[in-house]
């Protein structure tokens, strides 16, 4: 089980490492499952995220390996790569190889404007809602959801609903039992503002 996370300057931090963070811990519970965890960049090398974390690519786009699920992550630079020809190219032939096909918050712009999610139902962050459905390329764009599933395309709202949609996915791959034992192992139980002052 290959899974690629596509990096690009100003990405959101969160919406990469939350999903990251998910599909590891599975791996390093039941290493037998074979799941690897791949970072792929345009031209390899050094990214720079939105509030500044710099991470190093594994894969540029000429020597990347083929995918099993997709995770395209949100942030500010997707103003930018939306208007990308190689990288929206990339997710165009890289998604029909893929079983799954994901997004964190406007990552799924990236997604309908390069073709797997396009006419599709699809989240995002709630204030870029309105900027994906003014693209007009999605079949709608949901408001107040975690996550949604259209086929094998999941998006999912900002930030932190990206831990959610890649929880969701490993109960869908494997079993409802086995995404909560990661949750667990992960201890990600959200509570509302203030209310774990002790």
């Amino acid at each position: 089980m290959k899974i690629g996370f596509l990096m690009f300057d100003g990405l959101e931090e969160l919406d990469m490492v939350g999903p990251w963070e998910v599909f590891t811990m599975a791996a390093k519970i039941r290493p037998e499952l074979g799941i690897d965890c791949v970072t792929v960049a345009p031209d390899g090398g050094t990214v720079r995220c939105a509030k500044g974390l710099r991470v190093l690519a594994d894969h540029g786009f000429a020597d990347a390996p083929a995918l099993d699920i997709l995770v395209v992550p949100g942030g500010q630079g997707t103003r930018r790569e939306v208007d990308n020809p190689a990288l929206l190219g990339w997710i165009e032939a890289v998604a029909p190889g893929c079983t799954w096909v994901t997004s964190v918050c406007t990552g799924s712009m990236l997604l309908a404007a390069a073709g797997p999610a396009r006419g599709k139902r699809i989240t995002t962050h709630w204030a870029a809602v309105e900027l994906v459905r003014s693209r007009g390329e999605a079949g709608e764009v949901l408001d107040d959801v975690r996550y949604v599933r259209d086929g094998n395309v999941v998006t999912s709202a900002g930030v932190s609903a990206g831990i959610d949609m890649a929880l969701w996915l490993v109960g869908e791959i494997w079993e409802p039992a086995f995404a909560r034992r990661v949750q667990r192992q992960m201890q990600y139980d959200p509570v509302p503002p203030y209310a774990g002052d002790v």
